[in-house]
């Protein structure tokens, strides 16, 4: 068996787990999620806990046994506690704000850059240059903070730009006057 498909997802006392056939949906205090299993595994709700089982012994349905365990786990851990992800602008003038479901962000550029956020994805502006990401989605909430960085990811010369939390960025040294 797969190690990590083989390990049983607990679910909380407040998420509640529906499972029919091959489609899942989990809701919680942070918002609700859905998830359709992929070919050739299985999940059954026993006790408290999700249990996912495949069908076969080859490769592909042990990646997709040890996926779809990690997706739910995901899914249940997304719903009561949610994801976050902190970003912080550096720049002379450059800023971000909210407003209403888009993120206005102000880099530099001739222009002033308007992201519109997905569903159940929040972004919190403190300072004009912390950005907080958070929601139940683990992809959506990294695919949001991702796509807010990629606007103006930050150069190695003056370290300028949209930047993870703790980010280490590999400072160049500029051109030397000979």
């Amino acid at each position: 068996m797969s190690r990590i498909g083989k390990q049983p997802v607990v679910v909380p006392s407040k998420v509640k787990v529906e499972i029919k056939g091959a489609h899942v949906s989990v809701e919680g205090p942070k918002g609700k999620l859905e998830f359709t299993l992929p070919a050739r595994t299985h999940a059954a709700l026993q006790g408290g806990q999700i249990l996912v089982t495949r069908d076969g012994e080859d490769d592909a349905a042990k990646a997709l046994h040890g996926l779809s365990r990690s997706l739910l786990n995901n899914m249940v851990k997304g719903v009561s506690e949610g994801y976050i992800k902190k970003l912080e602008i550096h720049g002379v003038g450059f800023k971000a704000a909210v407003q209403g479901r888009n993120v206005n962000m102000t880099l530099g550029y001739s222009h002033p850059i308007s992201y519109p956020l997905p569903e159940q994805v929040k972004v919190t502006v403190e300072e004009n240059t912390k950005l907080t990401v958070e929601g139940p989605d683990k992809q959506a909430v990294g695919q949001v903070a991702a796509e807010l960085r990629g606007f103006y990811p930050p150069e190695p010369y003056k370290g300028k730009g949209v930047r993870y939390v703790g980010e280490k960025i590999i400072r160049k040294e500029g051109k030397t006057v000979q």
